[in-house]
């Protein structure tokens, strides 16, 4: 991925790669924050499974598999085979939080931290999804399956949508992220479809790798913008509630100080002294904000 395309490549502030006009230092990008967590778990996660007692155990108890797993309603299994990686080739981990830390910052200052890391979920659980689905209709066998690929690949299917001007190093060379994703596509495809008939249980990342993109461009194409309408929606019509309420309280007002301009302010009741309170309250608030924004 290009320096000049990541949002934290301006300034030393924001963790990207500092230097002046003459000069151009070098520096690793900061992770966001829930990047920087899902980093720290997923490390831990397999410096744990290192050792071969607790490796069995997290493997037998959390990584993806459907009979005697999912089948049997062990849905939990679903989010935590993303927290595993293979502890025989560190570069299962490696390349998956590689992947993790370049294509994760942006989406998290692009939408916030919280709906990030539930669409980073979702992406794993997608894949997922897409690898039970083939399981039960007894297109690929069934084998524990781990790893986070399935949700990088959400995301990197993710700024291929949003962010097309990015380019990244696949296999040594620059290449931009749209070409990527559609050459990874193809490969990932064509490693399911010569799998189908040889009862073949390596496909299962595959799948994976094809559900969380799928999962990662739909959103994008089209469950963002229909979140958004919902979320502009929702804001207007609290809008529009808290305007009738000021409406309202502003012809109660109006009311009461009719009635002491005719009745005299020893005729208002309890309620009403309350209420014209509250409204001289809001009035100083008001204009506070004003002299002081």
């Amino acid at each position: 991925m290009s320096w000049r395309d990541r949002p934290y490549s301006n300034g030393d502030d924001a963790g990207g790669f500092p230097g002046s006009g003459q000069g151009m230092g070098f520096a690793l990008p900061r992770p966001t924050p829930v990047v920087k967590y899902l980093l720290i778990i997923n490390v831990v996660v397999f410096l744990l499974t290192v050792v071969p007692s607790v490796g069995n155990l997290f493997l037998s108890a959390f990584s993806m598999t459907c009979y005697g797993g999912v089948f049997s309603g062990q849905i939990w299994r679903l989010v935590t085979y993303q927290y595993l990686h293979d502890t025989n080739s560190g570069f299962h981990l490696l390349f998956n939080m590689i992947g993790l830390y370049f294509l994760g910052p942006p989406m998290e200052q692009r939408w916030g931290s919280k709906t990030f890391f539930s669409f980073y979920t979702a992406c794993g659980v997608a894949g997922a999804l897409l690898y039970t689905f083939l399981v039960g209709v007894h297109f690929m066998g069934d084998a524990p399956m781990i790893g986070a690929s399935g949700s990088v690949l959400g995301l990197l299917a993710a700024c291929a949508v949003l962010m097309p001007q990015m380019i990244i190093i696949l296999l040594f060379f620059p290449v931009p992220i749209r070409l990527a994703a559609v050459l990874l596509t193809a490969i990932y495809v064509l490693n399911l479809v010569t799998s189908f008939g040889r009862g073949a249980t390596g496909a299962g990342g595959d799948a994976a790798h094809l559900g969380g993109m799928a999962f990662g461009a739909v959103w994008c194409l089209w469950g963002w913008g229909w979140l958004g309408r919902i979320r502009e929606q929702r804001q207007r019509g609290t809008w529009e509630k808290k305007l009738q309420r000021e409406n309202d309280l502003e012809a109660e007002v109006d009311r009461i100080l009719a009635k002491v301009h005719d009745q005299g302010i020893q005729s208002l009741s309890r309620r009403e002294k309350q209420i014209l309170a509250e409204a001289t309250e809001a009035q100083n608030k008001r204009e506070r904000r004003t002299r002081h924004p």
